[in-house]
């Protein structure tokens, strides 16, 4: 089947690998958690008790967790945008240990005096290290490298207007070569001059005073690396290699190093180690309570979709999970029983299939509770691409790119995209191509706190005009 239909490239953060710098703001942040804690405590209690050091250490590993998640070591121009990222991230460690000091009923073990003066004094004293760390980095920084951008293309652009916005970088880009004139017309960056074609690479190096060249040349074009490498070994400058990755359609996107050798995934869940063992904890959480809070509104909205009409009470559907393997969903029967056939049609306004119970709990999304049931039993997520039926993944494989890729986490009973309007039937192509990119999205840029934020939207869409 041809591809009809190719959805724009979401993209991800560039995940750069730790620096020296980053790993001192981590030891500097354990360091303030714990002494903190230990100083508050001692001066509360005149000891620090074994509660305590538990609680310090279940705080570093769940700190340590939760920072990488939320990207809290990731860099940002804006140091105001650093701050922020760290009070989300120190607020969800919070807000995990109360829960689990709710849970293992061990709140009333911890004097509230000492948690409340921890939190605030603890996330003062982690910006202080990061105020320490940008100052100690600002003074280590070497001066300015004069750098050459080769290719004008996007990624080009994006190299260009990243590198020389980025104060932790030295390098300053301050010129690019193309051998394309439609590319040089369409260059729009003053600040980085065209400065002539490839063949003038030499003579740009030794007037600009070059020390680092860049080549972002797009792969077609792969074939010119080694003689440009080659051609400036003698030049005694850095050449740095950019491959055109954003050429081709990337998930969670990452590189690595194996016996020397860069590895770039360009496609891979986000749901490993560390990431997954969080998610998990959060799902379990969560539809648990759940549960527990809308029991009632479960248990009359069974009994009234079996006494309304004639019929089970759940709906069972075969739909695919995590990696494409089948998982069973279960909703609450909200249409009259009903033979589909070979091909599903999505429910739409004016049904007549549906049920006058079942047009209500769609609307308001009461259908979907026993999706939590799911959630417990591993097979979904609270947050998370919504499953499709098998027909419909069928469709639109064939003609949406990438689209079998919103599979690469578990589904969600609620979704980036659902939150962003795309909920409910899909009348065109490019409205499910639109709401695939959302899910793309998602898994692009997964933490623990845009869960949090999908969940609190969610409220405010559960009565959308568009669920039939």
């Amino acid at each position: 089947m041809s591809e009809q239909y190719i959805p724009t490239q979401s993209r991800s953060l560039i995940k750069n690998p730790l620096t020296i710098a980053h790993w001192l703001q981590i030891v500097l942040d354990q360091v303030v958690i714990y002494s903190v804690l230990y100083i508050l405590t001692y001066f509360k209690v005149g000891s620090f008790p074994d509660s305590y050091q538990l609680l310090a250490g279940v705080t570093s590993l769940t700190a340590a967790l939760i920072y990488k998640a939320n990207g809290v070591y990731l860099f940002r121009p804006s140091l105001f945008d650093r701050f922020l990222s760290l009070l989300r991230g120190w607020t969800t460690v919070l807000i995990i240990l109360v829960v689990l000091g709710f849970v293992t009923k061990s709140s009333a073990t911890y004097s509230r005096e000492v948690m409340i003066d921890w939190f605030i004094i603890a996330l003062f004293g982690q910006m202080g290290a990061y105020l320490f760390v940008n100052l100690m980095q600002s003074k280590a920084k070497s001066s300015v490298i004069p750098t050459l951008l080769i290719g004008a293309r996007p990624l080009g652009h994006h190299l260009a207007s990243h590198i020389n916005s980025n104060k932790w970088i030295p390098d300053r880009i301050v010129g690019v070569i193309e051998d394309s004139d439609m590319l040089k017309q369409q260059w729009d960056m003053e600040s980085v001059p065209v400065l002539g074609n490839i063949e003038d690479v030499h003579s740009v190096i030794k007037a600009y005073n070059i020390r680092r060249v860049y080549i972002a040349l797009p792969m077609q074009q792969a074939t010119l690396v080694k003689p440009l490498y080659l051609g400036l070994a003698d030049t005694n400058v850095d050449v740095i290699w950019a491959p055109d990755i954003f050429g081709v359609s990337l998930l969670n996107h990452s590189i690595h190093e194996v016996a020397g050798i860069p590895l770039i995934s360009l496609s891979e869940t986000p749901m490993i180690g560390s990431s997954a063992f969080l998610k998990s904890i959060s799902d379990v959480l969560v539809a648990s309570t759940a549960l527990i809070l809308l029991s009632p509104v479960m248990l009359m909205t069974a009994a009234l979709v079996k006494f309304t009409s004639p019929g089970p009470i759940l709906f069972k559907q075969m739909r695919h999970g995590w990696d494409g393997k089948l998982i069973q969903v279960w909703k609450f029967r909200s249409m009259r029983v009903h033979e589909e056939g070979a091909v599903i049609t999505q429910a739409s306004k004016g049904d007549d299939r549906i049920t006058p119970v079942g047009r209500f709990i769609r609307r308001s999304s009461i259908d979907e509770l026993p999706q939590l049931f799911n959630v417990l039993a591993g097979t979904m997520s609270i947050v998370g691409p919504r499953p499709h039926a098998i027909q419909h993944n069928e469709f639109y494989s064939g003609r949406i790119r990438a689209y079998m890729s919103r599979h690469r986490v578990k589904p969600g009973l609620t979704g980036l995209a659902q939150v962003n309007g795309f909920r409910g039937e899909t009348q065109t192509l490019e409205s499910m191509a639109d709401r695939v990119q959302y899910d793309l999205a998602y898994i692009n840029n997964w933490s623990i706190w845009l869960d949090f934020k999908i969940m609190l939207r969610t409220v405010f869409v559960l009565t959308g005009k568009d669920v039939y």
